[in-house]
């Protein structure tokens, strides 16, 4: 008997990682990782034009790309014939939205709007869009629109509306020569297949739509903007896929991508986060998935639908089929500490690291470790990329306080991880408030796989065990267990988690002594956050607004 296997192509912030799974033998073969030629574009696009503020695009040639550099390859080095491969799945990051013409050609492709920074992929962390957001909750409000109550009260600028509105606002050419306004996800399925489709998960949780009530009515839009009235069936599409759906087999242009078989099932797209859920073997409710990467996202199913403050939204099998998924999240983790790596080091502390040849993170935490809960007297906000839970305001930005001349750079280093580790117990906190219980924590991706540290600061700050998904690729297996569902090798997405999804024997416990003391420094957290983050004191915003200026 033939074996029988599975891509996952997960479509990271930086790079493509896609995995082949042997689906007889349940496991994982092999993977391989393709990095972005353009990276993010934050400061200027390919031809040296400056972006403003806040700007995060990307470049759709890239995740084409990292197709094409990784998939052959994998099936070259473990010598796998087309013909066993069963199904493609990717899942991508989101909000990740693209314009593009009527044969889904990019428009930032022709010449015509190469300079032109709208017409480009404007990433998940692109925040310019925070004055439409504003727009758009507003409009909600005083319309007294019921589905804002399933995005926490707030729609994030990281979201695809708000980005829609500021092309329309500030780019109209772009706006009305776009035939489609599509997730980066559901444009590469596009690519692989022929087939325009959109997935349920990306459509309800950054999109607003309902799986019962689809997208807001036209009155909404048009009382956002008349020009929008008429968006939805036109620059939006309305026809959404569940998840675990074929989207089409792949046509020839993605067997000229993938050296795949023509006809290979090819699953709808699916967010790289909540794609990890089915890879940790999570299929029942209470249980907290952490991604943990360049930003975290924290998802929890849920039997009932419940309103709940500050998170990003609640889909009705928007995760795992029979149940509703929770999606909250954090806008700045792993950038946190790069930046901080990158900005923020003495040459003495980059000596040593070099000496030894080892990475300055992990000398920084070689240091940071020793000290105890505390003693550097040192506490941070963790906005150095705006608040995404519970907050939702991309006007925030970071804070550190209590440094002294004595001050070290681990101490602060290890300061920003605290921060963040207070960031998911306000996340926690405020998902049980509103009656989601949390009884188990599970983490993923680069930072819970390789930081030892930063994962038992995590147990000891939330004081709850804290368990890891056995994957290193999380989201690119979670993909791949899709993509076996398309395929028709597997019924449901909970069987193949069944089957596929599996967590490490190591997991970290609370340690009582640090709990206690993190108990302390949180209360002080949760003062200063709400104090600069519900309005008391705006001084974030008004220095911002004077850079800006």
């Amino acid at each position: 008997m033939t074996t029988k296997y599975s891509i996952g192509i997960d479509f990271g912030t930086l790079s493509g990682r896609t995995v082949l799974v042997d689906l007889d033998d349940r496991k994982e073969l092999d993977v391989e990782i393709c990095n972005y030629p353009h990276a993010v574009m934050e400061s200027q696009l390919p031809s040296g034009l400056k972006l403003p503020a806040d700007f995060a695009l990307q470049h759709p040639d890239d995740y084409l790309h990292a197709i094409k550099h990784t998939v052959p390859e994998l099936l070259k080095r473990n010598n796998i014939s087309p013909d066993q491969i069963i199904g493609i799945g990717i899942d991508f990051t989101a909000c990740t939205m693209m314009c593009v013409d009527k044969e889904g050609t990019p428009l930032c492709f022709k010449e015509e709007y190469s300079d032109n920074p709208y017409a480009y992929v404007k990433l998940w962390k692109h925040h310019a869009a925070q004055k439409q957001a504003d727009k758009i909750n507003k409009t909600a409000r005083d319309m007294g629109c019921k589905w804002l109550e399933r995005y926490g009260g707030k729609i994030s600028s990281e979201w695809f509306f708000p980005k829609i509105l500021e092309t329309l606002e500030n780019a109209y050419d772009v706006y009305e020569n776009t035939y489609r306004f599509i997730e980066a996800g559901d444009w590469v399925v596009w690519m692989l297949t022929g087939n325009e489709t959109h997935n349920a998960c990306m459509a309800g949780y950054k999109a607003m739509w309902h799986k019962k009530d689809g997208y807001p009515k036209k009155e909404f839009f048009k009382a956002l903007d008349p020009r929008m009235e008429n968006i939805i069936g036109t620059k939006v599409s309305d026809k959404v896929l569940p998840m675990g759906a074929k989207a089409g087999g792949l046509n020839g242009y993605g067997v000229s991508l993938t050296s795949c078989k023509e006809g290979t099932a090819v699953a709808v797209s699916n967010v790289d986060a909540h794609v990890a859920m089915p890879a940790a073997g999570i299929t029942q409710p209470d249980k907290m998935l952490m991604i943990m990467g360049t930003s975290t996202c924290h998802m929890v199913l849920g039997e009932q639908e419940k309103s709940v403050n500050g998170i990003c939204g609640v889909v009705e099998d928007g995760i795992i089929e029979g149940f509703y998924g929770y999606e909250a999240g954090q806008s700045c983790v792993g950038d946190h500490f790069d930046w901080f790596a990158k900005n923020c080091v003495p040459s003495e502390y980059l000596s040593a690291a070099k000496e030894r040849d080892i990475s300055i993170h992990k000398y920084l935490r070689e240091q940071a470790i020793k000290q105890r809960p505390g003693e550097s007297g040192l506490l941070a906000l963790d906005w150095w990329n705006g608040n995404r839970s519970i907050l939702v305001d991309a006007d925030l930005t970071g804070v550190i306080i209590g440094m002294t001349l004595a001050t070290k750079p681990h101490e602060i280093y290890r300061a920003l991880i605290e921060a963040t580790a207070y960031g998911t117990r306000m996340i926690i906190d405020n998902f049980e408030k509103n009656g989601v219980k949390i009884e188990e924590i599970y983490a993923a991706g680069g930072i819970a796989d390789k930081d030892e540290m930063m994962m038992q600061i995590y147990a000891d700050v939330t004081k709850r065990k804290i368990r890891l998904s056995a994957s290193p690729q999380a989201p690119a297996l979670g993909s791949a267990i899709f993509a076996a569902v398309a395929g028709g090798y597997f019924n449901s997405i909970s069987e193949a988690a069944e089957t596929l999804g599996k967590v490490r024997e190591l997991s970290y416990e609370p340690k009582t002594e640090n709990s206690a003391i993190y108990d302390k420094l949180y209360d002080e957290y949760a003062l200063l956050h709400d104090y600069l983050g519900r309005g008391t004191n705006n001084v974030l915003k008004r220095l911002k607004s004077i850079k800006a200026n």
